[in-house]
């Protein structure tokens, strides 16, 4: 049976009111951008569809107007519930505005729901959130005053004496999903996408429910003439098709329109590689590399991790370890900035929900994460301060799974400024913000759960290195011409346990030559 074709208008007049909305996707990759674009106009001209409850593993967006950015009208949405916010802060407004109702649930989590909704399981059972703004015992995920009113969707459960968390899970009434082309029976196939993403769990989740699939393509190509290993999606799970009228709404990511080193139907020769200037981000990301093992599956967060492959480039010392990113990718250069989330030349690209089950498995060796704020006990906040609202995203399923964990980030914030001299650091300006505080808004890491799960973690600065142990923060660390009592202690709310093995950074990490990593 031929597969239906529409317009991304029409593919928007079917969207009902009062339902269940999904959508896929990693920041700009596998999104079906011109569908969301057109729900936001006919919603703006005719007040259509309204009342929706959206549902999302990582809310697609550049972090200005695209993704599910076209989504965060005031009746549009009525509810959300999803993982990662981030890059849709217009979204994130109407959550701060408490004018709609919202969740936040880990990534991993939020992908696995998807999968159990197409069992018609009631919900997910794991042992991801428990100890964070998660657990039930502490604001079960609710991300404003209005939510708080409303019923509980996560629960505390035991089993065979292990406390676990129990996540209700929706049925599916309509989603709109990207992938590359579609064939006359509405296969779809994604070789030009750089991510799996949670496509297949999603179009499972909504055509078990009952509910329509419409798939954003390039072009629609002759039955039988698609690569079945390439179709991510049988037409059998799919209603309809909308050829985009445009390719600049079916960008590869929203960072790039399309590079074939980033699906891999190419390898790529890497750029002229320039290392990095010797600056705060690179002292921290020179300490962080000092820990990379010997054949450990890696995972880098955003933001200054990032550039912990950056100094492993310059070291040579790559072919130690095999980055992974969450949205499903194994091996290859990891993209930054709004091309985070694809890889150039991976060696394996899966979906999102099987990244998850490899990371909650306890599969990463080393994670190396960014941390906004962390407090005397040693809990970390990346996900809610004040009005900003980034998400957890797939901090808590990494952190709490990863056989090591590593946090970085400088040691103040907001007009913090350095000068690195003579193999020396030196505060030139302080910045306004210690990020070491006495308590948190959102614990998105527990350290009690890291503690009774004997968890190694490390929290490294530009100008000290940390410790969490069941006593407490330990100072293990400290930078060469930092002062320990005005450059540490003195931004700290409590001072911490000093290490008996105290000593100073290596010096290494504060010239400009190369480190010698290679031949530690």
């Amino acid at each position: 049976m031929a597969i239906k074709i529409l317009t991304a208008r029409q593919a928007a007049d079917l969207v009902p009111d009062n339902i269940n909305f999904a959508t896929n996707g990693f920041m700009g990759a596998a999104v079906a951008e011109e569908i969301l674009a057109e729900i936001e106009n006919r919603f703006l001209e005719t007040g259509k569809p309204n009342n929706l409850t959206l549902l999302f593993c990582a809310a697609q967006g550049d972090g200005k107007t695209k993704g599910l950015n076209h989504m965060a009208h005031e009746g549009l949405i009525s509810k959300a519930i999803g993982g990662h916010w981030g890059m849709a802060p217009k979204l994130g407004q109407l959550v701060t505005d408490n004018k709609i109702i919202a969740y936040d649930f880990p990534q991993g989590v939020t992908n696995h729901m998807f999968r159990d909704m197409a069992s018609h399981r009631p919900g997910t059972l794991s042992h991801v959130g428990l100890g964070t703004f998660i657990d039930p015992r502490n604001l079960g995920g609710k991300l404003n005053e209005k939510t708080k009113k409303c019923e509980d969707l996560v629960k505390l459960m035991e089993i065979d004496g292990k406390e676990y968390l129990f996540y209700k899970t929706h049925p599916v009434d309509f989603a709109v999903l990207g992938g590359t082309y579609a064939d006359e029976n509405g296969n779809i196939s994604i070789e030009r996408c750089g991510v799996r993403a949670e496509s297949l769990a999603v179009a499972l989740a909504c055509k078990n429910s009952g509910g329509k699939v419409i798939v954003q393509v390039e072009r629609v190509v002759k039955a039988g003439s698609l690569d079945p290993q390439k179709v991510e999606i049988p037409g059998i799970l799919v209603d309809a098709v909308v050829v985009v009228s445009d390719m600049k709404y079916h960008m590869q990511n929203f960072g790039t329109q399309y590079n074939p080193g980033f699906s891999g139907e190419h390898r790529m020769g890497m750029a002229e590689f320039s290392p990095m200037p010797l600056n705060n981000k690179k002292i921290i990301a020179r300490r962080a590399a000092m820990e990379l093992k010997d054949g450990s599956a890696v995972n880098l967060g955003i933001g200054i991790p990032e550039f912990v492959s950056t100094v492993a480039m310059e070291e040579g010392i790559t072919n130690k370890f095999t980055l992974t990113v969450e949205s499903g990718i194994f091996g290859g250069n990891p993209q930054s900035g709004i091309n985070f989330g694809v890889s150039l030349n991976p060696d394996s690209i899966i979906s999102m929900p099987s990244m998850f089950d490899f990371y909650q498995g306890g599969g990463l060796d080393q994670a190396f994460l960014g941390f906004a704020e962390s407090d005397k006990d040693g809990n970390v906040n990346v996900s809610k301060f004040g009005p900003k609202l980034p998400g957890c995203g797939g901090f808590i399923d990494i952190t709490q799974n990863s056989k090591q964990v590593f946090f970085c980030g400088t040691f103040t914030a907001k007009g913090l400024k350095t000068e690195i001299k003579d193999g020396k650091l030196h505060i030139i300006n302080e910045g306004s913000v210690n990020k070491f505080r006495e308590n948190v808004e959102h614990i998105t890491f527990s350290a009690k759960t890291a503690i009774n799960d004997n968890l190694p973690v490390l929290y490294i600065t530009e100008r000290a290195v940390f410790k969490l142990t069941k006593d407490g923060i330990v100072l293990c660390e400290i930078a060469p011409g930092i002062d320990l009592e005005k450059d540490v202690l003195a931004h700290m709310p409590i001072k911490p346990i000093i290490s008996p093995d105290f000593k100073q950074m290596d010096e290494r990490i504060f010239r400009d030559e190369v480190m010698g990593l290679k031949n530690d």
